[in-house]
Parts: C-alpha cells; sequence; structure tokens
C-alpha cells in the first residue's frame, strides 16, 4: 500500500500534467507556507528551512543553528560539541541545518500541501483564462447579455462575464437578456480575483471590426479603412481607400444592392453608416466627408489646421446637421476644423467689407 507521500507525490503529478502547472513552483509553495507555520508557532525570529522530496513527497523540517559555546536558544542556537554529531567539521559562529519535529507537524504539512495546491489550481485555471481573453483586446467578440448590476451590463463570453460600464452602452439601444449581441474587448486585466474583461457597444473600432468581419476586400487588405468617426447610435463615417485601382472601395463596403452595409447598420441597431472615399488632397477628402451635402468650394488654413467651406444656401443645414452633427463627425474624420458658409452669406459678406473700405478710403480723402 502506497504511503501518504507517495500519494500526494501521484496526485500532484497528475494534475501537473493535467493542467499545466509548475511543479516546481507547487513544491516551493508547500515549502514557504510549511515556514510560514513554523514561525507561526515558535516565533517569527527563527529560522526554519523546509525540504520536500521531488520524488518521495517526504517533508523534512529543519532549525537553522548557530554553533555557539554557551546555548541560551535551543531553538536558536547549538553547542560545538553537539553540531559535530552532525556535522564532523565545523566551528563556533557557523550556522547549521538541524532537524525539528514540530508538534503535529505532519497534520500541518498534509492540510498545507492540499491548501496549497488548491490555490495552483485555481491561479493556473485564472492564467490560463487571463492568456485566452488577453488575446482577444481590442477585438470584436459575440456575447450573451446575462443581467444589469446598478447601471453594468454583465455579458457572458466564453468562460467569463465581461463587464459593460455605463459609457460603453449605447442608449438608444435596447439589451435584452439573453440575447446575443456583438462587442469590442476594451480591457484584459490580472487581478488577484481573476481576469476582468472590459467591453464596449460605443467603441469606433467596433464598427471597423464589423467592417472587416462583413467585407473580404477589407480582410484581405485590398481596402483599408483610414479613419472612422462615430456618434454611437446615431451616425458613423468611415473613409476608405482601395490599394487596388480596379476595386471601388466604397462599392466594396456597400456590397451588391447594399447587403454589406445593411447587416452592419442593423447590428448596430439602425445606426447611419456614411462611407466616404479618403482623398490625399485635403479639400477633396473634407468635401467628401461633408456628405450628403453639396459643396461649393474648400480653402485650407494649413496654420490654423482650418477648412473653410462654402456651400449652395439650400445646402447649408444639410452640410451643418441636425444638431452640428455632419459638419462634427466631418471635423473628427478629417482632422480639420470646418468653418461653413453658404453662398449668399459669403456674398454679403464681401459686399459688405467692399462698402466699408471704400467709405473710410472717402473718409480718408
Amino acid at each position: 500500500m502506497a504511503s501518504a507521500a507517495t500519494q500526494l507525490i501521484e496526485a500532484l503529478n497528475q494534475i501537473v500534467k493535467e493542467k499545466g502547472i509548475n511543479a516546481d513552483q507547487v513544491f516551493e509553495a508547500i515549502e514557504s507556507s510549511l515556514v510560514f507555520a513554523c514561525k507561526k508557532n515558535y516565533g517569527q525570529n527563527y529560522n526554519f528551512k523546509v525540504i520536500m522530496g521531488r520524488e518521495t513527497g517526504r517533508i523534512s523540517c529543519y532549525a537553522q543553528k548557530e554553533i555557539t559555546e554557551e546555548v541560551k536558544d535551543d531553538l536558536a542556537q547549538i553547542s560545538l560539541q553537539e553540531a559535530k554529531k552532525i556535522k564532523r567539521k565545523c566551528e563556533i559562529g557557523e550556522v547549521i541545518d538541524v532537524v525539528v519535529k514540530p508538534k503535529d507537524f505532519g497534520r500541518i504539512a498534509a492540510q498545507t500541501a492540499k491548501q496549497v495546491i488548491v490555490q495552483k489550481l485555481r491561479e493556473a485555471e485564472r492564467d490560463i483564462i487571463y492568456s485566452e481573453y488577453a488575446q482577444k483586446e481590442k477585438e470584436m467578440v459575440t456575447g450573451v447579455i446575462q443581467r444589469k448590476e446598478k447601471k453594468n451590463l454583465v455579458v457572458a463570453i466564453g468562460k467569463i462575464e465581461a463587464v459593460m460600464l455605463p459609457g460603453e452602452q449605447v442608449l438608444s439601444e435596447e439589451y435584452l437578456f439573453f440575447s446575443r449581441i456583438k462587442v469590442y474587448v476594451t480591457e484584459v486585466k490580472k487581478t488577484s480575483r481573476g481576469p476582468v474583461v472590459n467591453v464596449s457597444r460605443t467603441h469606433p473600432e467596433l464598427v471597423l471590426r464589423l467592417f472587416e468581419q462583413e467585407v473580404p476586400e477589407i480582410y484581405d487588405g485590398i481596402v483599408e479603412i483610414k479613419n472612422i468617426s462615430r456618434e454611437a447610435g446615431q451616425r458613423s463615417k468611415i473613409s476608405v481607400f482601395s490599394n487596388d485601382p480596379n476595386v471601388d472601395p466604397v462599392g466594396a463596403c456597400v456590397g451588391p444592392g447594399g447587403s454589406r452595409v445593411n447587416i452592419i447598420v442593423n447590428e448596430l441597431q439602425g445606426e447611419k453608416i456614411d462611407i466616404i472615399n479618403w482623398d490625399s488632397s485635403p479639400e477633396v477628402f473634407i468635401e467628401s466627408a461633408l456628405n450628403p451635402s453639396k459643396v461649393t468650394s474648400v480653402s485650407i488654413n494649413e496654420e490654423t489646421n482650418t477648412a473653410h467651406v462654402i456651400v449652395p444656401k439650400n445646402q447649408l443645414s444639410l452640410a451643418i446637421g441636425k444638431d452640428g452633427q455632419n459638419a462634427r463627425l466631418a471635423a473628427k474624420l478629417t482632422g480639420f476644423r470646418i468653418d461653413i458658409k453658404s453662398e449668399e452669406d459669403v456674398g454679403d459678406s464681401e459686399a459688405f467689407q467692399e462698402f466699408q473700405n471704400k467709405v473710410e478710403q472717402e473718409c480718408a480723402d
């Protein structure tokens, strides 16, 4: 019949093999825990050493004692005469290891070994889960809405429950419990309680990942999404560019009869998406970014990074958009501050300036 130590080693080896735990770390953790247990019983000032046999599972406990002429503390000191029974060549002032058998050490050792193995198993499982989900950071995953905790939304993604904070939720979206939903993984954190995964429905890159999933030309690198500006739940603008002159980047993203973009709009619960051709010319790019309005002219002030845009009078409200949204998204997309005026406003301004200059000239004369 196998001894308890042998059974422990066999069980430990099996767990190490199945769970991928580092065996040396388990042994060292058991030894450290037993040293702590000894100090708890005898005092923190004493030095103990515990060694667990890697093959046999046998646990030995040693008190590290200083060789002295006069022994005042049996746990910390040993006479030269007694020391030579352990080590033939030794001298005063040297520290040697002396076998000790603390009370109930066998029972304590067994309990400690069990606790450490359980702890290491939990740590290993947490590490495996963290490694798995750390690879999903900055990616899109599909989850199932579980519940609400205060204002946070809990979404199950595989083996773990992710958290969607209030700021990452789209106010216009309806989140039904146990419904499937695509989310963007913003962060994976390692904590003492296990990995914490934060997800988002408002992040602009959620739109990018959806297009990568639905448009093969983007996934293959033929079409690039240069930039995204988004007001989640309302409207997004994306600028696209084709590395192949034979491929229309806007047409590829829209798909036959709008099939591709419609799938994305449905996933975003009706959010509007403007797909715009990227252009290296700021003037051309800004004109496209203000779609669906028509633009008369664009002039760039590079010093102030401002674009002065003139549109027909009947296009002014369309160019600016409701509550300024169209102009705001175009500015985020292009990186320019955009000042929009109608042709009539510009004409009146120029006429007024000409009149004022004339008056000033006459006064000077």
